[in-house]
């Protein structure tokens, strides 16, 4: 089986390798088959295509609608990368799956906008699929409702031409859509479970997704949430796209 490609922007070892491993277990991949690049740590150099199954675009506290004069050099260059990647998966339409993240690489292509209007705290809430998810290869394994982890600054405010709307909540219009017939992205992550969301509560503490006095709140919160269903879409995007 040729590998797939997993893109991190996570500069904290201990929440990219958390994040990482949560990913490798959903899908039931091993290491040799999910190759990781930190794109925080370095440049992502050359992509060819025909060497990867698919890619697998991981979240992170980078935000496409950051103010330009806020962003780090890193940041410049990881969104720059990103992005000519992205044309080019959607051109070749390629196997592609942005959790969170991936909502601000590919929401912002063919005149799609991405800001803060449709920001969400952290926590779970239940998404429900559109009649196109719910007939979507890759989101229609899941049940039409279903509880999901999130917690993001920015959303999409208009979709990128072209693109097929697969999930929404009642705070968020754009939770997942799709390009082409093998690009998605997901607002919501379907790699987290309660463990791992309390650890990214308390690594992005002065992040800005909340108040100080909220902390342990979102962490009550989510380890009472009953999230069970997204990690599906890992195993499912593999069982769709591995190839020899």
């Amino acid at each position: 089986m040729r590998p797939f490609l997993f893109l991190g922007t996570r500069a904290e070892d201990d929440v990219a390798q958390q994040e990482y491993d949560a990913v490798l277990t959903g899908s039931g991949l091993r290491p040799e088959e999910l190759v990781r690049v930190r794109l925080e740590a370095g440049p992502l150099g050359e992509v060819d295509l025909a060497d990867w199954s698919g890619i697998v675009l991981g979240g992170g506290p980078f935000n496409a609608s950051d103010p330009e004069e806020s962003k780090s050099p890193v940041q410049r260059r990881a969104e720059a990368e990103l992005r000519e990647l992205a044309l080019r998966v959607v051109g070749a339409d390629f196997p592609f799956l942005g959790a969170c993240y991936g909502v601000g690489v590919l929401g912002t292509l063919a005149g799609g906008i991405v800001d803060r209007t449709y920001g969400e705290p952290i926590g779970a809430l239940p998404v429900r699929l559109t009649d196109e998810g719910r007939a979507d290869p890759l989101l229609g394994t899941l049940p039409a409702e279903f509880l999901a982890y999130l917690g993001h600054k920015e959303a999409v405010a208009r979709l990128p031409e072209g693109a097929v709307l697969l999930a929404s909540t009642d705070t968020c219009p754009v939770h997942a859509f799709r390009l082409g017939r093998h690009v998605y992205a997901t607002q919501f992550h379907p790699e987290l479970d309660p463990v791992a969301i309390c650890d990214r509560i308390d690594a992005y503490s002065a992040h800005g997704y909340y108040e100080p006095h909220e902390q342990e709140q979102l962490k009550a919160a989510a380890r009472e949430a009953v999230v069970t269903e997204p990690v599906r879409l890992l195993a499912r995007f593999v069982e769709l796209y591995a190839r020899t």
